[in-house]
């Protein structure tokens, strides 16, 4: 193993509260009572757009869609990284990487206007090798694409990369491109859906299973 990748919300950081903020700051704005925390939680990893879809009942096609999700991204710029944290063990996941000259990357369909500023709150983590974001590539997850980019800046085979990440298009991405997978459960799982399910070649419940399921497999 020459390079481990993750996804980022609902892998990597637990951006959920600042999402459950912003989301229910704008139902308020609307008139409309908060959603539960666990609500929101399940659909993070959906997306900005399925956030609105959450929070408003109301699809892409809706004349009211466009404005409700700038006035969501604007408020989630306001408020990035004010609740966010690694999750538990994310930090000491990092740092044997490092101490193993491990290479570590991020692949997530987050826009960059959103990944750079919020990983800049995060400069105390041990520096990822590559951070590619929807506007990096023409084709997001679960095309590879992002993945074979990152893997390129590496500068590693992604036969010899492992990808993970808590959304069913993550372990579709890392499978197109031929890299072993590790699904997480303790991500943003929505309540109808199952990781066991998504044929990843590993399934995790926490991140203090990782490692050594990456030296026991991998090393």
């Amino acid at each position: 193993m020459k390079a481990v990748l993750f996804d980022l919300d609902g892998t990597l950081l637990d951006t959920a509260p600042d999402f459950i903020v912003v989301l229910n700051q704008l139902r308020h704005q609307e008139q409309l009572p908060p959603l539960p925390d666990e609500t929101i939680r399940g659909t993070v990893s959906n997306g900005s757009r399925a956030l609105v879809t959450l929070g408003f009942g109301k699809e892409e096609s809706d004349p009211e869609f466009g404005s409700l999700l700038q006035r969501l991204l604007d408020l989630y710029l306001a408020h990035l990284a004010e609740l966010t944290v690694p999750f538990p063990g994310i930090e000491a996941l990092l740092d044997t990487l490092e101490e193993n000259s491990i290479p570590w990357g991020i692949v997530t369909n987050k826009p960059e206007a959103f990944t750079v500023p919020l990983m800049q709150a995060f400069e105390h983590l041990p520096p990822a090798a590559a951070v590619i974001c929807p506007d990096h590539v023409s084709k997001s997850k679960p095309d590879p694409e992002p993945i074979f980019l990152a893997c390129s800046q590496i500068g590693c085979d992604p036969s010899d990369a492992v990808y993970i990440g808590d959304h069913k298009r993550d372990i579709i991405a890392g499978q197109r491109a031929g890299m072993p997978t590790i699904a997480c459960s303790y991500g943003y799982i929505d309540a109808s859906d199952n990781p066991a399910s998504w044929g990843a070649d590993h399934l995790v419940s926490s991140v203090d299973e990782i490692w050594p399921l990456l030296q026991q497999h991998y090393i």
